[in-house]
């Protein structure tokens, strides 16, 4: 299909046509503002069958650009209007904006657009899943320091605890020794057996010291094991 006038597409993706191109095409003498204010009172309204603009046209003489109003048509209204001319120009237009109209509609038109309009979409989701996984990983180190500072502040040491008790920390550790809660390994150090680490009195936390660059992991006692500990030594 010959084009016959420049097609443009508006924000809505639809096709239109330029009023002052389309009157000067179909060789209409009457100025441009009268003509298009007269064609307006056929009943045609604004931000539906056409939109107001103020692109920056050359004079006719040639003696530089300056604004000048103009409007982007709906293609029926373009339509309607070739058809008001009453001219071989228009019905030439006429039918052009016909074939115009048929292609936009045409199943593989359609596709298309729908295809375009998905892909865009699938991007937005891609940016938004992207944009938040970013975000994940920059808040994801701050979560982990926060639980295991709640962690740690429900948890305590042995000596910690012991002195919550009241009592000796050497005596909280027989007294964990003797009740086969704990027990030293080969380094000497305090471990937990396994049935009160399963219970959940204990937990092994990995630990390190910044000051003496020491490493390991330590014993820590829960909520529950502090309590399991206290009813026990109750009378002690």
């Amino acid at each position: 299909m010959k084009d016959l006038i420049q097609i443009h597409y508006d924000n809505a993706d639809r096709p239109t046509v330029s009023g002052r191109e389309l009157h000067k095409a179909l060789g209409v003498e009457t100025p441009y503002t009268t003509w298009v204010k007269r064609m307006c009172e056929y009943g045609f309204s604004e931000n539906v069958d056409f939109a107001t603009c103020f692109p920056n046209l050359e004079s006719e003489n040639q003696h530089g650009g300056h604004n000048k109003i103009d409007h982007q048509l709906t293609i029926p209204m373009a339509k309607e209007l070739c058809m008001l001319q009453r001219t071989d120009k228009g019905k030439q237009f006429r039918q052009y904006f016909i074939a115009v109209e048929e292609q936009w509609n045409s199943p593989d038109a359609i596709m298309a657009r729908a295809l375009q309009l998905s892909n865009a979409k699938l991007k937005e989701m891609q940016i938004t899943v992207s944009t938040l996984t970013v975000e994940n990983q920059i808040m994801k180190p701050k979560a982990d320091y926060f639980d295991d500072l709640v962690d740690r502040n429900l948890l305590t040491g042995i000596r910690e605890t012991a002195k919550e008790f009241g009592i000796k920390q050497k005596d909280f550790v027989n007294f964990l020794m003797d009740k086969k809660y704990l027990y030293r390994d080969k380094k000497g150090k305090l471990t937990p057996y396994a049935k009160p680490l399963a219970d959940g009195l204990f937990e092994l936390k990995e630990s390190k010291n910044d000051t003496t660059a020491w490493s390991g992991t330590q014993t820590m006692i829960t909520p529950k094991g502090r309590e399991t500990f206290r009813l026990l030594m109750t009378g002690i």
